[in-house]
């Protein structure tokens, strides 16, 4: 089977996402640097703290983060289902779309366009944007999902396709808004209430977006490297269903000692002491996987 032009758009979203890491990067030294020095931003009203880090956690959360998700998710989903990828011409738009609404973004955030939601502060047409985007990317992932030549859905699949549902959910409901005019609008929470929906959003895109995806990852990747199937199935079970039913639970953990009822947040703390068992036997899984291949782990470093 022809994987050339799969292989190709993966390339892309790879090399946009460590492109996109560098600047996010920098940015981030930038505002750290400020952090002890102020008088750093020269009195530059594009270079001050308040625009310097939402660029910062933008860029690596959509720019670094969602373009490896995007690149290796399908090229996992077509490897592993030995099928091609539908809709090919999409993946592209997908992937130019993607990195302009990036760049403008970029420039609103600089221009003090922000909704204030941290994660989140990009402005509502960039939200309609991205939602319009994501369900392009759902679109592409779940037909070649349904077109596999496999009887099985591999592991790193679940976590794609859980991904790509719970962000599209949570990114929708928390950027839900009242447009003033372009490019300012208003929450329609407010309150406590707006306080829980900002965090089930930004705790679970740390959960989901920087975790999911990069164990997801692994469970191809690994395997693959040292020539031998996955260390246990059960085991991935236990991490997949517990990210699921622990993470999404854990929001709540920011908003301790606030005006939010007190067993929403003791909720938030006892899921984030749960999520030990999905973290240890993702990580036990993960390196037992790696050293059942003595010969690679001497030649394959």
């Amino acid at each position: 089977m022809n994987f050339k032009e799969e292989e190709k758009i993966t390339r892309f979203f790879v090399f946009a996402a460590l492109g996109w890491a560098i600047i996010g990067m920098l940015v981030g030294l930038v505002a750290a640097v400020q952090l002890y020095a102020p008088e750093l931003n020269f009195a530059n009203e594009y270079l001050n703290f308040g625009k310097i880090r939402p660029i910062h956690t933008n860029v690596v959360i959509f720019g670094m983060v969602c373009n490896f998700l995007m690149g290796l998710s399908l090229y996992i989903l077509c490897k592993s289902s030995s099928v091609n990828l539908a809709y090919k011409g999409l993946a592209w738009v997908l992937f130019w779309g993607w990195q302009l609404i990036l760049l403008v973004g970029i420039v609103t955030l600089s221009m003090g366009y922000t909704s204030t939601k941290e994660y989140a502060e990009m402005e509502w047409p960039l939200d309609i944007g991205i939602v319009v985007l994501w369900l392009t990317f759902a679109l592409i992932f779940f037909t070649t999902l349904g077109k596999r030549k496999t009887k099985h859905i591999f592991v790193s699949n679940w976590f794609s396709g859980a991904v790509i549902i719970v962000i599209a959910l949570i990114f929708v409901v928390n950027n839900l808004a009242m447009p003033l005019y372009a490019f300012k609008s208003y929450s329609i929470f407010s309150g406590a209430s707006d306080s829980l929906v900002q965090w089930w959003w930004g705790h679970n895109a740390v959960g989901f977006l920087l975790t999911a995806v990069f164990v997801g990852t692994n469970y191809y990747f690994i395997p693959k490297l040292v020539n031998r199937p996955i260390y246990s199935y059960r085991l991935s079970l236990i991490t997949f269903w517990g990210l699921i039913g622990f993470y999404t639970w854990a929001g709540t953990h920011h908003l301790v000692y606030t005006s939010v009822p007190s067993w929403i947040q003791n909720i938030g703390v006892v899921m984030s002491l749960l999520l030990w068992l999905p973290s240890w036997a993702g990580a036990f899984n993960a390196w037992m996987t790696a050293i059942s291949n003595k010969e690679a782990r001497k030649t394959n470093q």
